[in-house]
């Protein structure tokens, strides 16, 4: 039996984040990936076979990565800002936001609202929350605090008595009036989670989107995910990591003295310790995890010949070159929710767009750069997994069809009219849903966070100081998107895993 001072099931993102840590302070460490190559849902695909166009699959954006990790670990890849935040069309326009704040912003405002009320509202709650973002972000890469010392620490009380202690959906109200303002800001903490504005895991799901690295930033990785991935892999090679595919982990013993480790090809290895990037339920039912909400999006990816033109007239290329809002306004993503909690499909589906290739055309060949392609992907909300037991095929079909139906309002031409076509003349579109998602990718029930997203500091006594990686079993602790202060492309629950490997002896 092979023995290893750590056994990681799950070579995506944090479990190689955690592995690199773990080699570089001396420890022999063993990755087992149940799928055929590694990444996990941080892989990028050539989707759309007789295309060279590598999208993507899962993952779209990194926003909470910090800089810390990528230094310690010295990995050389290129994170992009986009110059537009978002844009939200609405009938006979749109709402355009620059990610700095600009005149063409103010004005896109003003012509919204009729007067600029909404617009120093807005730059008045973001200026605090980016304040709030970077005085606690460095709490993410450390032991967990409680809640009080870290509400002190941070010295902000009005705002973290707005983001955590009331529902956000009460707090969005009292400072802005218009209705999509208010959706569009709604949107953070909404995105992967089936919750009401009221509901206090939409309070969680917005710090999370909205504190990465200290400022919320979401950037495009240059190459696609994949290329990012790749990094983490040629550091964890440099380090002596090992690496074995198509070995699933399914079942663990673990007591004082180490961990059995068992995959699916009958093999055991022995370790001291064992971290499970894969969310704990597809490992072994021995590893108590918390809660979760269903998942409840579905994710679109395109190839188009070119951008569809827009109704309001703006150019493509601005109005999506950040995240497109569509029908996300406050009172349409409520009516989304209380349709979706009764395990239906809404009838309007809200959804964002990301077109990567306007900030990073080199997921593209240079042929069809020239050519003017353009890769779209769309990640709808509230579509709970329960709404596709039934006939996933054809509920996958029906939203994607809504989805589209969706956008074309706001077009001037279909969308179907710019959709690249395969050589048998199919589209080239592809949607996965959350069944789809836990199948490709072990998401649980197609939640991209793998269970409800917790606040960033201690719950309870027992908690404080620390990692938010520890389970109720003897040296197995969690290095994924199960962890407290886990979920998204952030590297931050495979750093913690790995402090608390380090910090136990």
């Amino acid at each position: 039996m092979k023995r290893y001072d750590v056994v990681i099931a799950g070579a995506g993102h944090n479990g190689l984040v955690a592995a690199n840590y773990l080699a570089k302070a001396g420890k022999k460490v063993l990755v087992l990936e149940a799928q055929e190559q590694i990444g996990g849902a941080t892989q990028s695909v050539r989707a759309f076979e007789d295309y060279d166009a590598r999208l993507s699959r899962y993952s779209y954006l990194i926003a909470l990565l910090p800089d810390k990790i990528v230094s310690d670990l010295g990995l050389s890849f290129n994170n992009l800002s986009r110059n537009v935040s978002s844009y939200s069309p609405y009938e006979g326009g749109g709402l355009l936001v620059s990610r700095l704040w600009d005149q063409r912003t103010a004005d896109s405002f003003r012509s919204l609202t009729g007067d600029d009320k909404e617009a120093i509202a807005w730059q008045e709650f973001y200026g605090e929350i980016e304040k709030f973002a970077k005085r606690i972000a460095p709490s993410l890469l450390e032991p967990l605090r409680s809640s009080a010392e870290l509400n002190t620490q941070i010295a902000m009380p009005r705002i973290w008595d707005q983001l955590i202690e009331n529902p956000i959906g009460h707090v969005i109200s009292e400072k802005f009036k218009n209705d999509l303002v208010r959706g569009v800001v709604l949107t953070d903490g909404l995105i992967g989670t089936l919750t009401s504005a009221y509901g206090m895991q939409a309070n969680n799901c917005f710090l999370y989107h909205l504190i990465g690295n200290g400022t919320g930033e979401w950037k495009v990785p240059q190459g696609g995910m994949g290329a990012f991935v790749a990094e983490l892999h040629r550091v964890a090679l440099s380090l002596g990591v090992e690496i074995e595919c198509s070995a699933k982990v399914i079942d663990i013993d673990a007591d004082a003295t180490g961990v059995q480790v068992t995959d699916i090809n009958n093999r055991k290895f022995q370790a001291d310790y064992f971290l499970s990037n894969a969310a704990p339920e597809f490992v072994s039912e021995k590893i108590n995890s918390r809660s979760s909400l269903e998942g409840s999006q579905i994710k679109i990816n395109m190839l188009l010949k070119r951008l569809p033109q827009l109704k309001s007239g703006i150019d493509p290329k601005l109005a999506f070159a950040g995240t497109l809002h569509m029908n996300e306004s406050f009172n349409e993503l409520e009516r989304a929710y209380d349709q979706a909690v009764m395990g239906n499909i809404p009838d309007v589906i809200p959804a964002e767009m990301y077109c990567h290739t306007l900030t990073d055309p080199s997921i593209l060949s240079p042929e069809l750069q020239a050519e003017g392609y353009q890769t779209l992907t769309l990640f709808g909300l509230h579509t709970p997994a329960t709404a596709y037991e039934e006939n996933n095929k054809a509920t996958t079909k029906l939203v994607l069809e809504k989805a589209i139906a969706g956008l074309n309002k706001y077009l001037s031409e279909p969308l179907e009219d710019v959709i690249a076509m395969s050589k048998d003349g199919k589209p080239c579109i592809e949607a996965k849903s959350p069944l789809d998602l836990e199948a490709d990718v072990y998401l649980p029930r197609g939640n991209i966070f793998h269970k409800d997203l917790s606040l960033p500091f201690a719950e309870s006594d027992e908690e404080v100081g620390k990692w938010g990686v520890e389970t109720n079993l003897p040296n197995v602790y969690i290095c994924g998107a199960s962890a407290k202060r886990g979920g998204g492309v952030s590297g931050i629950p495979g750093h913690n895993a790995a402090m608390a490997v380090l910090q136990s002896k």
